[in-house]
Protein backbone atom coordinates (compact mmCIF):
# COMPACT_ATOMS: atom_id res chain seq x y z
CA UNK A 1 0.00 0.00 0.00
CA UNK A 2 1.12 3.47 -0.90
CA UNK A 3 1.23 5.90 1.92
CA UNK A 4 1.79 8.75 -0.55
CA UNK A 5 1.29 7.95 -4.27
CA UNK A 6 3.03 9.70 -6.88
CA UNK A 7 0.83 10.87 -9.10
CA UNK A 8 2.83 9.94 -12.06
CA UNK A 9 4.75 6.69 -11.92
CA UNK A 10 6.87 4.72 -14.59
CA UNK A 11 9.22 2.31 -12.64
CA UNK A 12 10.25 -1.05 -12.47
CA UNK A 13 8.04 -1.78 -9.96
CA UNK A 14 4.77 -0.58 -12.36
CA UNK A 15 6.65 -3.31 -15.54
CA UNK A 16 9.42 -5.32 -14.33
CA UNK A 17 10.32 -6.37 -18.13
CA UNK A 18 11.11 -2.37 -17.91
CA UNK A 19 13.83 -2.31 -15.86
CA UNK A 20 16.43 -1.58 -17.92
CA UNK A 21 14.62 0.73 -19.95
CA UNK A 22 13.71 2.90 -16.97
CA UNK A 23 17.03 3.31 -15.59
CA UNK A 24 19.08 3.27 -18.52
CA UNK A 25 17.38 4.14 -21.84
CA UNK A 26 18.13 7.83 -21.37
CA UNK A 27 16.11 8.20 -24.47
CA UNK A 28 12.96 6.99 -23.24
CA UNK A 29 13.93 8.77 -19.77
CA UNK A 30 13.75 11.76 -21.54
CA UNK A 31 10.29 11.11 -23.66
CA UNK A 32 8.76 10.23 -19.96
CA UNK A 33 10.26 13.28 -18.44
CA UNK A 34 8.57 15.38 -21.90
CA UNK A 35 5.67 13.38 -20.81
CA UNK A 36 5.41 14.33 -17.62
CA UNK A 37 6.17 18.13 -17.94
CA UNK A 38 3.26 18.67 -20.74
CA UNK A 39 0.52 17.24 -17.80
CA UNK A 40 1.50 19.49 -16.07
CA UNK A 41 0.93 22.77 -18.07
CA UNK A 42 -2.45 23.63 -16.79
CA UNK A 43 -1.81 22.57 -13.46
CA UNK A 44 -0.97 25.23 -11.33
CA UNK A 45 0.38 23.27 -8.12
CA UNK A 46 4.16 22.90 -7.62
CA UNK A 47 5.73 20.33 -9.19
CA UNK A 48 8.24 17.29 -7.78
CA UNK A 49 9.98 15.11 -9.91
CA UNK A 50 12.84 12.84 -9.11
CA UNK A 51 13.83 10.35 -11.50
CA UNK A 52 16.30 7.23 -10.21
CA UNK A 53 19.29 6.59 -12.83
CA UNK A 54 20.46 3.14 -13.06
CA UNK A 55 23.80 3.74 -14.08
CA UNK A 56 26.66 3.40 -12.78
CA UNK A 57 25.04 0.74 -11.04
CA UNK A 58 27.03 -2.66 -12.29
CA UNK A 59 25.04 -5.22 -14.50
CA UNK A 60 26.94 -8.31 -15.46
CA UNK A 61 26.42 -11.08 -18.11
CA UNK A 62 26.77 -10.25 -21.89
CA UNK A 63 25.15 -6.39 -21.40
CA UNK A 64 28.73 -5.63 -19.75
CA UNK A 65 29.64 -5.58 -16.43
CA UNK A 66 28.13 -1.79 -16.22
CA UNK A 67 25.58 -2.62 -18.80
CA UNK A 68 27.92 -0.23 -20.91
CA UNK A 69 27.58 -2.37 -23.83
CA UNK A 70 24.14 -2.94 -23.97
CA UNK A 71 22.37 -0.20 -26.17
CA UNK A 72 25.78 0.84 -27.61
CA UNK A 73 24.90 -0.49 -31.07
CA UNK A 74 24.20 -2.92 -33.70
CA UNK A 75 23.09 -6.30 -32.18
CA UNK A 76 23.48 -4.50 -28.69
CA UNK A 77 20.15 -2.04 -29.63
CA UNK A 78 20.25 1.45 -29.72
CA UNK A 79 19.71 4.18 -27.56
CA UNK A 80 19.51 6.86 -29.99
CA UNK A 81 20.77 9.97 -27.42
CA UNK A 82 23.83 8.09 -26.33
CA UNK A 83 26.78 8.40 -28.04
CA UNK A 84 28.90 5.94 -26.24
CA UNK A 85 32.71 6.80 -24.74
CA UNK A 86 34.91 4.47 -24.50
CA UNK A 87 38.48 4.76 -22.26
CA UNK A 88 41.66 3.39 -22.67
CA UNK A 89 42.32 1.37 -19.15
CA UNK A 90 46.04 1.97 -19.67
CA UNK A 91 45.35 5.83 -18.92
CA UNK A 92 42.23 5.72 -16.64
CA UNK A 93 43.04 7.42 -12.83
CA UNK A 94 42.48 4.65 -10.64
CA UNK A 95 40.94 5.81 -6.90
CA UNK A 96 43.54 4.52 -4.06
CA UNK A 97 40.78 2.15 -2.95
CA UNK A 98 41.07 0.26 -5.99
CA UNK A 99 44.18 -2.20 -6.72
CA UNK A 100 45.92 -0.64 -9.49
CA UNK A 101 45.83 -4.31 -11.65
CA UNK A 102 44.83 -4.67 -15.07
CA UNK A 103 42.02 -6.50 -14.32
CA UNK A 104 40.79 -3.09 -11.92
CA UNK A 105 41.85 -1.02 -14.74
CA UNK A 106 39.30 -2.13 -17.34
CA UNK A 107 36.33 -2.68 -14.83
CA UNK A 108 37.02 0.98 -14.29
CA UNK A 109 37.25 2.27 -18.08
CA UNK A 110 33.56 -0.12 -18.50
CA UNK A 111 32.72 1.97 -15.27
CA UNK A 112 33.23 5.14 -16.53
CA UNK A 113 31.36 3.97 -20.22
CA UNK A 114 28.20 3.62 -18.46
CA UNK A 115 28.57 7.28 -16.65
CA UNK A 116 29.16 8.45 -19.91
CA UNK A 117 25.46 8.08 -20.65
CA UNK A 118 24.26 8.98 -17.25
CA UNK A 119 26.22 12.68 -17.72
CA UNK A 120 24.60 12.75 -21.30
CA UNK A 121 20.92 11.74 -19.81
CA UNK A 122 21.23 14.37 -17.11
CA UNK A 123 21.91 17.13 -19.95
CA UNK A 124 18.97 15.73 -21.76
CA UNK A 125 16.58 16.36 -19.04
CA UNK A 126 17.74 19.62 -18.14
CA UNK A 127 17.14 20.45 -21.64
CA UNK A 128 13.28 19.50 -21.24
CA UNK A 129 13.36 22.11 -18.21
CA UNK A 130 14.36 25.09 -20.27
CA UNK A 131 11.80 23.70 -23.54
CA UNK A 132 9.22 23.56 -20.79
CA UNK A 133 9.94 27.05 -20.20
CA UNK A 134 10.43 25.29 -16.46
CA UNK A 135 14.60 26.33 -16.13
CA UNK A 136 14.13 30.30 -14.38
CA UNK A 137 11.83 28.21 -11.78
CA UNK A 138 13.03 24.87 -10.49
CA UNK A 139 15.59 23.97 -8.18
CA UNK A 140 17.60 20.71 -9.37
CA UNK A 141 19.39 18.48 -7.60
CA UNK A 142 21.81 15.94 -8.61
CA UNK A 143 23.10 13.47 -5.72
CA UNK A 144 24.36 9.34 -5.40
CA UNK A 145 23.21 7.30 -2.74
CA UNK A 146 25.99 5.42 -2.27
CA UNK A 147 29.74 5.04 -3.24
CA UNK A 148 30.70 3.17 -6.37
CA UNK A 149 30.61 -0.60 -6.37
CA UNK A 150 34.38 -0.65 -5.75
CA UNK A 151 36.46 -1.69 -2.39
CA UNK A 152 36.33 0.58 0.44
CA UNK A 153 33.88 2.54 -1.36
CA UNK A 154 29.74 1.44 -1.47
CA UNK A 155 28.65 -0.07 1.56
CA UNK A 156 31.36 1.21 3.60
CA UNK A 157 31.73 4.60 5.73
CA UNK A 158 35.62 5.77 4.05
CA UNK A 159 35.76 8.72 2.20
CA UNK A 160 35.46 6.79 -0.76
CA UNK A 161 32.11 5.64 0.30
CA UNK A 162 30.46 9.01 1.85
CA UNK A 163 31.85 11.58 -0.86
CA UNK A 164 29.30 11.11 -3.09
CA UNK A 165 28.53 14.00 -6.27
CA UNK A 166 26.10 16.50 -5.02
CA UNK A 167 25.34 19.07 -7.72
CA UNK A 168 23.16 21.90 -6.97
CA UNK A 169 21.34 24.55 -9.48
CA UNK A 170 19.58 27.15 -8.60
CA UNK A 171 17.83 30.11 -10.44
CA UNK A 172 18.16 32.16 -7.49
CA UNK A 173 21.49 31.70 -6.73
CA UNK A 174 23.81 34.19 -7.72
CA UNK A 175 27.51 32.55 -8.33
CA UNK A 176 27.80 29.97 -10.78
CA UNK A 177 30.26 26.69 -10.95
CA UNK A 178 31.46 27.01 -7.54
CA UNK A 179 32.77 24.07 -5.30
CA UNK A 180 31.53 24.21 -1.79
CA UNK A 181 34.01 23.00 0.90
CA UNK A 182 30.66 22.63 2.94
CA UNK A 183 30.02 19.17 5.00
CA UNK A 184 26.14 18.48 3.54
CA UNK A 185 24.58 15.25 3.65
CA UNK A 186 21.33 13.62 2.15
CA UNK A 187 19.57 14.31 5.24
CA UNK A 188 19.43 17.71 4.08
CA UNK A 189 17.69 17.03 0.88
CA UNK A 190 14.36 17.25 2.52
CA UNK A 191 14.87 20.51 4.26
CA UNK A 192 15.97 22.01 1.30
CA UNK A 193 12.89 21.06 -0.87
CA UNK A 194 10.82 22.29 2.10
CA UNK A 195 12.50 25.61 1.84
CA UNK A 196 12.19 25.99 -1.92
CA UNK A 197 8.40 25.55 -1.41
CA UNK A 198 8.00 27.65 1.63
CA UNK A 199 5.99 24.78 3.31
CA UNK A 200 6.79 24.49 6.94
CA UNK A 201 7.91 20.56 8.34
CA UNK A 202 5.00 19.36 10.52
CA UNK A 203 4.73 18.67 14.34
CA UNK A 204 4.18 15.03 15.10
CA UNK A 205 5.58 12.07 16.75
CA UNK A 206 6.10 8.60 16.09
CA UNK A 207 5.77 6.15 18.45
CA UNK A 208 5.22 8.49 21.33
CA UNK A 209 8.77 10.46 20.20
CA UNK A 210 8.68 13.52 18.73
CA UNK A 211 10.15 13.86 15.12
CA UNK A 212 12.90 16.37 14.31
CA UNK A 213 14.48 16.90 11.09
CA UNK A 214 18.38 16.40 11.52
CA UNK A 215 19.48 18.11 8.16
CA UNK A 216 18.89 21.87 7.37
CA UNK A 217 18.32 23.37 3.50
CA UNK A 218 20.73 23.98 1.34
CA UNK A 219 19.68 26.79 -0.49
CA UNK A 220 21.29 29.29 2.43
CA UNK A 221 24.70 28.43 1.52
CA UNK A 222 24.37 28.07 -2.22
CA UNK A 223 26.66 31.50 -2.65
CA UNK A 224 29.27 30.16 -0.25
CA UNK A 225 32.09 28.21 -1.15
CA UNK A 226 33.45 28.29 2.82
CA UNK A 227 30.14 28.70 5.21
CA UNK A 228 30.97 28.51 8.72
CA UNK A 229 28.41 26.46 10.02
CA UNK A 230 28.59 23.33 7.85
CA UNK A 231 31.32 21.50 9.37
CA UNK A 232 30.22 18.78 11.06
CA UNK A 233 28.20 15.58 9.42
CA UNK A 234 26.77 12.37 10.24
CA UNK A 235 26.06 9.60 8.42
CA UNK A 236 25.29 5.23 9.41
CA UNK A 237 24.98 1.93 7.87
CA UNK A 238 23.43 -0.74 8.99
CA UNK A 239 23.16 -3.40 6.51
CA UNK A 240 23.14 -3.73 2.29
CA UNK A 241 21.72 -6.37 2.37
CA UNK A 242 19.62 -8.50 4.91
CA UNK A 243 22.66 -11.20 4.96
CA UNK A 244 25.07 -7.84 5.03
CA UNK A 245 24.98 -6.75 8.57
CA UNK A 246 27.89 -4.37 9.36
CA UNK A 247 25.86 -1.33 11.80
CA UNK A 248 28.30 1.84 11.72
CA UNK A 249 27.50 5.83 12.97
CA UNK A 250 30.51 8.10 11.66
CA UNK A 251 31.17 11.72 12.62
CA UNK A 252 33.24 13.92 10.52
CA UNK A 253 34.09 17.59 12.31
CA UNK A 254 36.95 19.75 10.67
CA UNK A 255 40.14 17.77 10.16
CA UNK A 256 39.09 14.76 11.98
CA UNK A 257 36.79 11.82 11.25
CA UNK A 258 35.36 9.02 13.85
CA UNK A 259 34.02 5.57 12.61
CA UNK A 260 32.37 3.40 15.02
CA UNK A 261 32.06 -0.19 13.98
CA UNK A 262 29.25 -0.83 16.52
CA UNK A 263 29.63 -5.54 15.68
CA UNK A 264 33.10 -4.96 14.56
CA UNK A 265 33.88 -8.84 15.95
CA UNK A 266 32.09 -9.73 12.77
CA UNK A 267 33.77 -10.57 9.17
CA UNK A 268 33.00 -7.39 7.38
CA UNK A 269 30.08 -8.32 4.32
CA UNK A 270 30.64 -8.10 0.55
CA UNK A 271 28.10 -6.99 -1.46
CA UNK A 272 26.79 -9.52 -3.76
CA UNK A 273 27.76 -7.00 -6.96
CA UNK A 274 31.46 -6.40 -5.44
CA UNK A 275 31.78 -10.02 -4.69
CA UNK A 276 31.07 -11.27 -8.02
CA UNK A 277 32.81 -7.64 -10.05
CA UNK A 278 35.88 -8.60 -11.90
CA UNK A 279 38.10 -6.28 -9.38
CA UNK A 280 37.35 -8.16 -6.11
CA UNK A 281 37.42 -11.97 -7.62
CA UNK A 282 41.36 -10.32 -8.78
CA UNK A 283 41.67 -9.42 -5.46
CA UNK A 284 40.50 -12.61 -3.80
CA UNK A 285 42.83 -14.60 -6.34
CA UNK A 286 45.32 -12.40 -5.92
CA UNK A 287 45.24 -12.69 -1.91
CA UNK A 288 45.07 -16.94 -2.61
CA UNK A 289 47.73 -17.09 -4.78
CA UNK A 290 50.26 -14.50 -2.67
CA UNK A 291 50.57 -12.38 -5.65
CA UNK A 292 50.93 -8.16 -4.83
CA UNK A 293 47.68 -6.56 -4.82
CA UNK A 294 49.06 -3.18 -5.50
CA UNK A 295 46.48 -1.86 -3.27
CA UNK A 296 46.90 0.23 0.25
CA UNK A 297 45.28 -2.73 2.60
CA UNK A 298 45.46 -6.37 2.74
CA UNK A 299 42.75 -8.33 2.43
CA UNK A 300 42.96 -9.36 5.95
CA UNK A 301 43.14 -5.40 6.98
CA UNK A 302 39.62 -4.90 4.93
CA UNK A 303 37.87 -7.62 6.59
CA UNK A 304 38.79 -7.26 9.98
CA UNK A 305 38.11 -3.58 12.11
CA UNK A 306 38.68 -2.24 14.99
CA UNK A 307 35.81 -1.08 16.76
CA UNK A 308 36.79 2.86 16.58
CA UNK A 309 38.61 4.28 13.51
CA UNK A 310 39.92 7.48 13.96
CA UNK A 311 41.48 9.55 11.00
CA UNK A 312 43.09 13.26 9.97
CA UNK A 313 41.45 13.13 6.91
CA UNK A 314 43.83 16.14 5.60
CA UNK A 315 46.97 14.97 6.49
CA UNK A 316 45.51 11.30 5.89
CA UNK A 317 43.54 11.25 3.18
CA UNK A 318 43.32 7.17 2.75
CA UNK A 319 41.96 6.81 6.32
CA UNK A 320 45.68 4.88 6.56
CA UNK A 321 46.66 5.33 10.20
CA UNK A 322 43.76 4.59 12.82
CA UNK A 323 44.28 7.35 15.39
CA UNK A 324 42.04 5.90 17.96
CA UNK A 325 44.90 4.62 20.47
CA UNK A 326 46.92 7.59 19.94
CA UNK A 327 47.34 9.39 23.49
CA UNK A 328 48.24 12.37 21.36
CA UNK A 329 44.31 12.30 20.15
CA UNK A 330 42.37 11.10 22.99
CA UNK A 331 40.50 14.26 24.17
CA UNK A 332 39.63 14.10 20.18
CA UNK A 333 38.39 10.75 20.57
CA UNK A 334 36.59 11.14 23.81
CA UNK A 335 35.23 14.43 22.60
CA UNK A 336 34.03 12.83 19.13
CA UNK A 337 32.88 9.81 20.76
CA UNK A 338 30.48 11.65 22.81
CA UNK A 339 28.80 13.75 20.45
CA UNK A 340 27.89 10.12 18.24
CA UNK A 341 26.42 9.19 21.23
CA UNK A 342 24.22 12.36 21.22
CA UNK A 343 23.14 12.23 17.71
CA UNK A 344 22.22 8.57 18.37
CA UNK A 345 20.24 10.05 21.62
CA UNK A 346 18.64 12.74 19.08
CA UNK A 347 17.54 10.21 16.19
CA UNK A 348 16.63 7.43 18.91
CA UNK A 349 19.04 4.67 17.41
CA UNK A 350 18.19 1.60 18.67
CA UNK A 351 21.89 0.59 18.85
CA UNK A 352 22.43 3.06 22.20
CA UNK A 353 21.33 -0.61 23.85
CA UNK A 354 25.53 -1.14 23.03
CA UNK A 355 26.58 1.22 25.38
CA UNK A 356 24.67 -0.30 28.52
CA UNK A 357 24.46 -4.12 27.77
CA UNK A 358 28.24 -4.87 26.69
Amino acid sequence: MDVYPFDYSKTEIDDPSMSLQYGRNITLIKELAQDFLSGCKNDSRPIFLYIGFRDPHRCGGSKGEFCEIWGSGGEHGVIPDWTPQHYDPSNVKVPFNVPDTPVARQDLANQYTSISRLDQGIGLLVKEFENAGLIKNTLIVYFSDNGIPFPAAKTNLYEPGMSEPMFVYSPMATKRGHHSQALVSSVDLLPTALDWASVKYPSYSLNGKHVNLTGSSLLPILNEENPSDRDTVFASHQCHEVTMYYPMRVIHQGLFKLIYNIANNLTYPIAEDLYGSPTWQDLLNRTKTSQSLNWYKTYNEYSYREQWEMYNIEEDPQEAHNLASSPDHADTLKSMQAKIKQWQEATHDPWLVKYTHE
